[in-house]
């Protein structure tokens, strides 16, 4: 069975990032937008990076344009804007589509490891978030509106 380290994805400079740079980790894998209602979020994801990240805890952003054009910018504007707005240090990767005939492998793995409610594999919206334990396994997918500080206990679990 896949784990979610066997995945390579775009890195913010367009070349190839081996997810197996993060086997034994806890990860936290979200699917970002700098326009979102939930944008906000950026803030408590980066203080949980900070908090947990010494313990093997990693986030992982995946800026995403599908969802009301909330990721319009490249890659140098959305690091720019995360950086500026919210003091991000976890890795921001490149712009992804999360649904449709050219999502990508990753998050096909992701949906199908932790389908939504009622079974449903699409993601819903921005702010969809995945955690993966120390394994490379999915071990929950977190709506939108759960805020980053809703999760910590089930990292804490994990680490």
């Amino acid at each position: 069975m896949a784990t979610v380290t066997d995945f390579d994805v775009k890195a913010a400079d367009g070349g190839s990032a081996s997810l197996s740079a993060y086997e034994g980790k806890v990860l936290l894998i979200v699917n970002v937008a700098s326009k979102c209602g939930f944008t906000p979020q950026y803030e408590g994801l980066e203080a949980l990076y900070r908090r947990y990240r010494d313990r093997g805890f990693e986030v992982l952003g995946f800026p995403c344009n599908q969802f009301g054009q909330q990721e319009p910018g490249n890659a140098e504007e959305i690091a720019s804007f995360c950086s500026l707005n919210y003091d991000v240090t976890f890795p921001v990767f490149a712009k992804i589509d999360v649904n449709g005939p050219k999502a990508d492998p990753l998050y096909e793995h992701l949906k199908k490891a932790a389908p939504g409610l009622m079974g449903l594999t699409s993601i819903k919206w921005n702010f969809t978030k995945f955690l993966v334990d120390r394994a490379g396994q999915v071990v929950h997918r977190y709506a939108p509106t759960t805020r980053p500080d809703e999760i910590e206990p089930d990292i804490q679990r994990l680490l």
